[in-house]
C-alpha cells in the first residue's frame, strides 16, 4: 500500500502463518508507534500445525520474549477471517477503552491491501496505515520456507481483494490488468489451494 509509517492510536497484528507479523510488530511498537497491540487469530489450515495454540496466542508470546509488555498486548484468539479480525478487535479494543482514530494494521506484506480495504468498509470512522515487513518476495519465499504455499498464499489473497466487495466485507480496489493477468496464469500453472469455492 507504500503507506508512510507514523504513530497511531492502536495496532492490530492480523494472524497468519508468518511469525515475521509479530516481530515487525515488536519492532513498530518498540519506535513508540502505538500503546496497544492487538494480535488476532485462530488457527487455520496453513497454521495448525505451525502455531498450534492459534495465531494470536503464538504472536503474543513472540512478543512479549521480543520485549513487548504483557500489558501492551490484547489477544483475540477466535478470528478466522480478515473481517473477523476486524470486527473481534475492535469489540476488544473497546472494551478495554481505546477507541482509536487511527490504526495500524500489520500483516504479512502481500495482505495490506486485504487488511485495507476490509478495515473501510467495516469500521469506516478509523483511520487505517497499513504495515508490514519491508522484505523482497525472495527473501521472503525463503523466510516462509515454501514458495509453492506463498504463491498459493497471494492468489487466495487476490481472489478475496477482487471478490469480498462484492459480499459487502471490503471497499472496491481497481486491479491492474497487469496484476490480473499474472492471476490468471498462476491459477492456469495450478496455485489454487488457497482460492474460495463456489
Amino acid at each position: 500500500m507504500h503507506h508512510e509509517l507514523r504513530p497511531c492510536d492502536a495496532a492490530i497484528g492480523l494472524g497468519s502463518h508468518d511469525l515475521g507479523v509479530a516481530t515487525f510488530a515488536a519492532d513498530l511498537y518498540q519506535r513508540g508507534l502505538f500503546p496497544m497491540l492487538v494480535f488476532s487469530g485462530a488457527t487455520s489450515p496453513t497454521t495448525a500445525a505451525r502455531f498450534p495454540g492459534g495465531e494470536a496466542v503464538h504472536y503474543r508470546e513472540h512478543a512479549i520474549a521480543l520485549g513487548v509488555p504483557a500489558a501492551a498486548i490484547l489477544t483475540e484468539p477466535t478470528a478466522t477471517n480478515t473481517g473477523k479480525n476486524i470486527e473481534l478487535s475492535r469489540a476488544l479494543l473497546n472494551e478495554a477503552g481505546v477507541r482509536p482514530a487511527s490504526l495500524l494494521l500489520i500483516s504479512k506484506p502481500y495482505m495490506q491491501r486485504r487488511g485495507y480495504t476490509t478495515c473501510r468498509q467495516l469500521w469506516p470512522e478509523v483511520e487505517p496505515v497499513c504495515a508490514s515487513e519491508p522484505i523482497e518476495l525472495e527473501d521472503y519465499i525463503a523466510s516462509i520456507g515454501s514458495a509453492r504455499l506463498v504463491l498459493d498464499m497471494l492468489v487466495g489473497d487476490l481472489q478475496r481483494v477482487i471478490e469480498y466487495p462484492k459480499q459487502g466485507f471490503a471497499i472496491t480496489q481497481e486491479v491492474p490488468d497487469d496484476v490480473l493477468k499474472a492471476y490468471d496464469r498462476l491459477i492456469q500453472a495450478g496455485y489454487t489451494l488457497r482460492l474460495m469455492r463456489a
